[in-house]
């Protein structure tokens, strides 16, 4: 503990860390997921993968701070893997450093579709001329489609399933923006003004400065309500709401990992026999995924057929050795591969428990009429595998964009990170290649909706939930007709 407090008390974000240093970091890297991850060539081939080793070590010519290294070498290295689960993370020692610390940023919060972008705000209250709405044409000279895809190279994303990258653009372009571009003292915008032209504007780089005032407020309002804010936690996890004009349930499940799944899914299906509700709408727009045991629960509580979570699921390794004391819970993720897998005849080792188990629908409070699932990019590796399996059955919707987890298969079960001992960095590495049961050919997408609804301007400008909206509509008229 003291070395730790010693540490983060040095740490500054500007230390250079010496080429020999990079080189060692970069070079065990390339070695553990040469060894150990199990889709290393899954959709990018090995001469390519080769390639690109080669050309980010070669791209170390210089001392790097940390940032520089994690975005200008990792980042864009872990895009070529085309694994989701495969991304850099910043050190421990930045995490601690950076807490409640406000960056300079570029000012304007942008929505990110296709080669659109719209501002939904501007940070700089004093700026009369860019308003929620506007559309963005370019940024410091770099027109809107060149742009993303230059992002894009630097963020993860299962096989050529894109849809993902969007959205986190859109949860926060600034923090992309200035980690991946740098920060410039001004940017110069071009924007469409009202009357359709194309406009040039120059816009300061915003600097936030933290709020001590507000931040001690906010700590004492937690202390005083501990109870209360975990619950809220959990609702933010969560919640169920009933829209009794149209006999609707409306399921909102965010995660996977948390929230006492297993007690909600109980009361909320034991409830919707009761009242004998019609129709249910589950939105796991926002779900990234979580425990494959609480998503495979819901799926048995509304799948109409028998069903497995995977055709197969199998490491490459039986042990993390030589490199366990790099990767997190190294020893007891070791016993893991050594005790929950089976060494097949083809080399790779198999968790048969994901592909032999075979799940039945529930016989108290099984949901069996009409089902309606929304989907988005953000749609991701466990909450995947529940789209998966339950696309195609009699009575089930799957509606909105398509998801960002691959429809063939994923990598994950296990995801320890892998600290890279010079810099402190962090990769995340799956230890598991899970091919989804009945998947689709490996076309690099991933899962997609039976009914597409995609972004709707006008929505954004109103402020309403254009797919629900339509969901709700198709169910309106459902229930006309039944009456």
């Amino acid at each position: 503990m003291l070395y730790s407090c010693s540490s983060i008390k040095n740490y500054t974000p500007q230390k250079k860390y010496a080429v020999s240093d990079l080189q060692q970091d970069y070079t065990l890297l390339r070695n553990i997921l040469e060894k150990k991850h199990p889709s290393l060539y899954w959709y990018t081939s090995k001469d390519s993968i080769d390639m690109y080793f080669n050309k980010y070590y070669n791209s170390i010519t210089d001392s790097m701070t940390e940032q520089q290294f994690g975005w200008k070498v990792l980042a864009p290295l872990t895009n070529k893997i085309k694994c989701g689960h495969t991304s850099f993370g910043r050190s421990k020692n930045y995490a601690q450093w950076s807490r409640n610390k406000k960056f300079p940023s570029f000012p304007l919060s942008l929505k990110c579709w296709n080669d659109t972008m719209v501002i939904t705000s501007n940070m700089n209250r004093k700026d009369s001329v860019l308003r929620r709405g506007m559309l963005i044409s370019s940024i410091n000279g770099i027109r809107n489609k060149e742009l993303t895809q230059t992002l894009f190279e630097h963020m993860t994303k299962d096989a050529d399933a894109e849809n993902v990258n969007y959205l986190r653009l859109s949860s926060n372009f600034p923090y992309y923006h200035r980690n991946i571009f740098g920060i410039s003292k001004a940017y110069v915008v071009t924007y469409i003004d009202s009357a359709g032209l194309e406009k040039e504007i120059s816009l300061p780089v915003i600097n936030l400065e933290k709020d001590t005032t507000r931040k001690q407020k906010d700590a004492s309002l937690v202390k005083r309500k501990k109870g209360e804010n975990k619950q809220r936690r959990i609702e933010d996890d969560r919640s169920l709401a009933i829209d009794t004009a149209n006999n609707t349930a409306i399921i909102t499940i965010n995660t996977f990992s948390s929230g006492r799944l297993r007690t909600f899914f109980r009361h909320s299906f034991h409830y919707i026999k009761q009242a004998e509700i019609k129709n249910v709408v589950i939105d796991l727009r926002s779900n990234g995924g979580g425990k494959i045991k609480a998503s495979t629960l819901l799926t048995k509580y509304v799948s109409r057929i028998p069903f497995k979570v995977a055709d197969s699921s199998f490491t490459v390794v039986k042990s993390l050795r030589p490199y366990t004391k790099y990767i997190k819970q190294g020893f007891l993720n070791n016993l893991g591969l050594f005790f929950l897998t089976r060494k097949s005849k083809s080399g790779v080792y198999h968790f048969k428990h994901w592909e032999k188990k075979v799940y039945q629908p529930k016989t108290n409070n099984h949901y069996s009429g009409d089902l309606y699932i929304l989907i988005n990019g953000s749609t991701f590796s466990a909450s995947t595998i529940f789209c998966n399996v339950v696309k195609g059955q009699e009575g089930v919707t799957l509606a909105g964009e398509e998801a960002g987890g691959g429809w063939y298969g994923n990598n994950g079960i296990l995801i320890p990170d892998i600290t890279l001992p010079k810099t402190g960095l962090r990769v995340r590495l799956p230890l598991f290649r899970l091919v989804q049961f009945n998947h689709v050919a490996k076309d690099g997408r991933g899962v997609m909706p039976d009914m597409y609804i995609g972004t709707s301007y006008d929505a954004l400008l109103k402020g309403f939930d254009k797919k629900k909206q339509v969901v709700m509509e198709m169910i309106k008229e459902k229930n006309r007709l039944r009456n």
